[in-house]
C-alpha cells in the first residue's frame, strides 16, 4: 500500500552543498534529534549513490513545509495523499517519481489521458516489458516472480504479467525522431521486415505512405517518421500493441486515418494509446483510463471508464467512481470560445495577395486583414504552405517578384514550428536577454507553469518544457502581430487549453492580433475567432483562403477531411462523428460539417 506522504527532490535544480543544506537546517524533526532530512557525508561520496543530494525520510516527515519554503531553488515537493492511491508499481529511487496502479490491456483501444509527467510512458514501458517494476523497492533488483506475487488480489494484472513472457508485444515509442538514428536504409525495407500480418499494401494506403516508401529513413520529416514508426508497430503480429503519442507531427487527416486503423485493429487485438489530442482520443478509443497526480512527483491510474465519461471526468477534475478531485477547476469549453467569438472591430492590419514558387512547390496566398483583438486559426494538411505563409507574414521570407510584400506597419513576434534549444544559460537568463512585457510574462509563467523552470538550463528542457518557454517568450515580446506555428506540439491536454485561454485573453485585452497554425482541432476551435483554410496537394501546390467566418471556414475544412463534428452536451468540446453514422450522414446532407444542431 502507498504511503500517506511523498517527498520529491528535483536533482536538476538542487544546489545541495552551495546552499549549505538549508532543508536539513530548518527541519523541526531534525532539531529534535530525529533523522528526517539526511545529509550525506563526504566520506561516503564513493559508496553513497545519493551523494551529494540530501534524502528526505517520508515516515518521520510532518509535512510542515519549512524545507519547501526555505529552499532557494524550489526543488522540494512534499505531497500529502488525500487517500491510499492504490498499488505502488514503481519508484525510480529515493525521493523520486512513483507510479500507482497500471492500466490494463483489453480487446479494443484503451486510451490513456493525463498531464505530462504523471507516468503514462512509464506505464507503457512496464506493460511492454521494457523494464520490470520494482513495486517501490528500488534498492533491490526486481524480478517478474516478485511482481507476480504482489497481485494475488488482482487476477487480471497477475494473469497479464504471468503470460507476458510468452506474449507478442508491439511498441511504438514516444520519440520517433530517434528512429533515423537506430534504423538505417529504405522505408520499404523496414516495412517489409515488419509486415508479419501481411498488410503492407493496406498500410501504405491507409497511412498515406506511397510517396515515401522508396526514400531513405534518414531523409524523412517528423510527420513521415511518425507514420513509418506507427506502420512498423501496426503491421507486427502481436497480442498487445502500444502507441505512445501517435498524433505528434501528423495533420488532422493523418490523425484520423491512424485513429480509424486503430479502431479496426482493436476489433481483434488489444491496444493501448497515449494521446493528447482530445478529438482523436475520443474517436479512436473504446475505453479510457485517467492519469492524475503531481507531474514529476507521482501519478495514479484510474479505473477503466467509458470514453465519454472518462474524458469528461478528466476535464472536470473529478473521478466519480473513485470520489477523487485531482484539480481545483474544470477545463471549460464555452459556446463563445467554440464558434461565436468572431471579432466585430475595425480592420487593424492587412496583407496583400502573394505568390511564392520553389523548385517543386507553388504557393498562392489570398489577401486578408486582421482585426484588433482577434486570433485567426490556420488549418490544412501538412506540406501545403501554412508555415511558408507565416514566414511571409513575419518577413522571414519574401514573395515572388510582382507580388506586393506585407506592409511594414506592424511588428511581428514569431514562435516557429521547430524550436532549437541553442541558448547557453538558464530560462531566467533567456528571458533577461530580451526586453519583454512584464505583466504578460508573469501571466504566461503562471498559466503555463513556466516559473518552475526559471533555474533550469535551456538545453536540458524536455520538448514540452521548451514549447512552453518558447510560447512565453513569443507572447511576452512587444509586438503588434503574434505568430504561433504548432504550439500544441509536446503539450498535454491541460497545457493546450491553458495556452488557448491565455492567448485569447492577452490578444483581446491588448487589442493585438495573432495567427495560430495547429492540427489539434479542439485547440483550433477553442482559440480562433476566424479561420484561414489551406487547400491543394501536399508538396506540390497550396492555396489559402482569406480569413473567413468561423463556421464557414470550419465547414470548408471539415468537408476536405470528410469529417463532421458535434458538441458534447455537457462540456461543449468537439467530438468527431463516426464515419457514415446517422449523424455524420445527416450533417453532410445538410452541408453542416461543423456543429450541426437541428
Amino acid at each position: 500500500m502507498s504511503k500517506l506522504r511523498i517527498a520529491v527532490i528535483d536533482r536538476d535544480k538542487c544546489t545541495n552543498t552551495k546552499c549549505g543544506y538549508i532543508c536539513h537546517n530548518v527541519c523541526p524533526v531534525e532539531r529534535m534529534n530525529t533523522d528526517c532530512v539526511v545529509v550525506p557525508e563526504k566520506k561516503d561520496e564513493k559508496t553513497n549513490p545519493n551523494y551529494p543530494f540530501p534524502v528526505i525520510l517520508e515516515d518521520p516527515c510532518t509535512a510542515c513545509g519549512l524545507c519547501v519554503k526555505k529552499c532557494p531553488v524550489d526543488c522540494i515537493k512534499i505531497i500529502n495523499l488525500a487517500r491510499e492511491a492504490g498499488t505502488l508499481m514503481h519508484q525510480y529511487g529515493v525521493n523520486t517519481f512513483r507510479l500507482y496502479n497500471l492500466p490494463l490491456p483489453r480487446q479494443g483501444v484503451v486510451g490513456l489521458i493525463g498531464s505530462n509527467g504523471t507516468g503514462k510512458t512509464t506505464a507503457l514501458k512496464i506493460l511492454s516489458g521494457a523494464f520490470i517494476p520494482n513495486m517501490g523497492d528500488f534498492k533491490n533488483k526486481a524480478t517478474w516472480e516478485f511482481v507476480i506475487s504482489k497481485f494475488e488480489n488482482s487476477p487480471d494484472l497477475r494473469n497479464y504479467f504471468t503470460q507476458m513472457k510468452n506474449a507478442k508485444l508491439s511498441y511504438k515509442p514516444q520519440n520517433v525522431d530517434r528512429l533515423s538514428e537506430v534504423v538505417k536504409g529504405k522505408v520499404k525495407d523496414l516495412l517489409k521486415k515488419s509486415d508479419q500480418r501481411k498488410v503492407l499494401d493496406e498500410v501504405i494506403e491507409s497511412f498515406d505512405l506511397g510517396e515515401v516508401v522508396d526514400r531513405d529513413i534518414k531523409n524523412l520529416s517528423g510527420g513521415e517518421l511518425q507514420r513509418v514508426a506507427i506502420s512498423a508497430a501496426y503491421m507486427k503480429d502481436a497480442d498487445v500493441y502500444f502507441f505512445d503519442e501517435p498524433s505528434s507531427y501528423l495533420d488532422i487527416d493523418q490523425r484520423l486515418r491512424v485513429a480509424r486503423a486503430f479502431k479496426k485493429l482493436g476489433e481483434q487485438k488489444k491496444i493501448i494509446v497515449v494521446e493528447h489530442d482530445l478529438a482523436v482520443l475520443d474517436y479512436s478509443s473504446d475505453f479510457v483510463q485517467v492519469f492524475y497526480g503531481t507531474p514529476g512527483a507521482y501519478g495514479v491510474v484510474s479505473a477503466v471508464k467509458g470514453v465519454r465519461s472518462g474524458i469528461n471526468e478528466f476535464l472536470d477534475g473529478y473521478l466519480k467512481d473513485e470520489n477523487v478531485r485531482f484539480r481545483q477547476n474544470e477545463l471549460k469549453f464555452t459556446t463563445e470560445s467554440s464558434g461565436a467569438g468572431e471579432r466585430k472591430g475595425a480592420t487593424k492590419y492587412s496583407y496583400p495577395e502573394m505568390k511564392k514558387t520553389w523548385k517543386d512547390f507553388k504557393l498562392e496566398i489570398s489577401s486578408g486583414s486582421m482585426k484588433a483583438g482577434e486570433v485567426i486559426g490556420i488549418v490544412g494538411r501538412n506540406a501545403i504552405g501554412k508555415t511558408s505563409f507565416m514566414k511571409l507574414i513575419a518577413g522571414a521570407d519574401e514573395p515572388d517578384k510582382g507580388s506586393d510584400k506585407p506592409e511594414k506597419k506592424f511588428k511581428v513576434s514569431y514562435k516557429p514550428q521547430y524550436i532549437q534549444a541553442d541558448f547557453s544559460g538558464t530560462v531566467q537568463e533567456l528571458f533577461d536577454s530580451e526586453k519583454l512585457v512584464n505583466n504578460v510574462l508573469n501571466e504566461c509563467m503562471n498559466r503555463l507553469a513556466v516559473r518552475d523552470l526559471l533555474l533550469n538550463q535551456v538545453k536540458n528542457l524536455s520538448g514540452g518544457e521548451l514549447q512552453r518557454v518558447a510560447i512565453t517568450l513569443a507572447l511576452s515580446r512587444d509586438a503588434d502581430v503574434y505568430l504561433f506555428d504548432e504550439p500544441s506540439a509536446f503539450l498535454d491536454v491541460e497545457q493546450r487549453l491553458h495556452f488557448s485561454h491565455l492567448l485569447r485573453s492577452v490578444i483581446e485585452n491588448s487589442e493585438k492580433c495573432a495567427f495560430v497554425i495547429d492540427h489539434d482541432i479542439v485547440l483550433v476551435d477553442s482559440v480562433s475567432s476566424r479561420l484561414i483554410v489551406f487547400d491543394g496537394k501536399s508538396s506540390v501546390h497550396g492555396e489559402s483562403s482569406s480569413p473567413q467566418e468561423k463556421r464557414e471556414g470550419m465547414n470548408s475544412f471539415l468537408a476536405q477531411m470528410n469529417v463532421t463534428l458535434r458538441r458534447d452536451r455537457d462540456t461543449k468540446r468537439p467530438r468527431v462523428n463516426k464515419l457514415d453514422s446517422k449523424m455524420d450522414r445527416e450533417q453532410k446532407e445538410a452541408g453542416e460539417y461543423y456543429y450541426y444542431e437541428k
